[in-house]
């Protein structure tokens, strides 16, 4: 309440609508607790009715016409008919195999985008698509709504997801959580570095390699990611 001299010559309203103040609020801290806030209601809102699924990292620069693409298209599709749905960054190459693979199977195909410097946005076969600006909220929705990760060949995004998760898996901060690398040539040499550099030098502990599990074959992969996560 306000009387006499305290009275305002303005409302509230009139002072929202007919400002035109300084914008640098905007890229201030206790806004950004906002936008990140607001992200994670985003994600949450848009994933909390997904049912059981799989994340499946791969590299945004596969090509169409390469054995790692069509890898992930029967990855796709043999994880619906296993039924689960499918969770990609929501880009082109591997993800784009993955969410193809699930979309033909007539499964749930879901993309999880990140703002970047250069336009790439949702392949075309992404069903649910929830596109984010920091990367460690889309990370969140990445373990949170997947009961286990699929890991195709990949470059550095791909590198991160996979020790995020190996990370999250060792520290105990997620249980039962299964991780597949999928191709034995290319994560080779990264596996045998884990073994013979970090292992050996002190840096992780032997038990660690079971954290995760190598191959090449489409149905074993499967049979790992989804009888650990307890859905079989």
């Amino acid at each position: 309440m306000r009387r006499r001299g305290q009275m305002q010559p303005t409302t509230t309203d009139q002072r929202l609508l007919d400002t035109q103040g300084p914008s640098d609020w905007v890229h201030q801290d206790p806004w950004r607790v906002m936008r990140i806030q607001s992200e994670f209601v985003e994600g949450f809102g848009a994933l909390a009715e997904l049912g059981p699924a799989i994340s499946v990292f791969g590299s945004a620069r596969t090509p169409e016409d390469s054995p790692d693409y069509a890898a992930g298209v029967r990855l796709g599709k043999a994880l619906v008919g296993a039924g689960f749905g499918v969770i990609t960054g929501g880009g082109p190459g591997a993800m784009e195999a993955a969410n193809r693979g699930a979309c033909e199977a007539g499964g749930v195909s879901v993309g999880l985008g990140i703002e970047l410097p250069y336009e790439q946005g949702f392949n075309r076969f992404v069903d649910i698509g929830v596109n984010f600006r920091y990367f460690f909220v889309r990370k969140t929705m990445f373990v949170k709504y997947a009961q286990g990760f699929i890991v195709l060949p990949g470059g550095f995004g791909t590198l991160d997801e996979l020790f995020e998760a190996l990370t999250l898996v060792q520290t105990q901060k997620v249980t039962r959580f299964p991780i597949v690398l999928f191709g034995t040539e290319y994560w080779k040499g990264l596996v045998d570095w884990v073994r013979g550099t970090v292992i050996a030098e002190g840096k992780a502990s032997g038990k660690d390699l079971e954290l995760f599990h190598l191959t090449d074959d489409i149905d074993e992969a499967v049979t790992l990611v989804t009888k650990e996560s307890g859905a079989l």
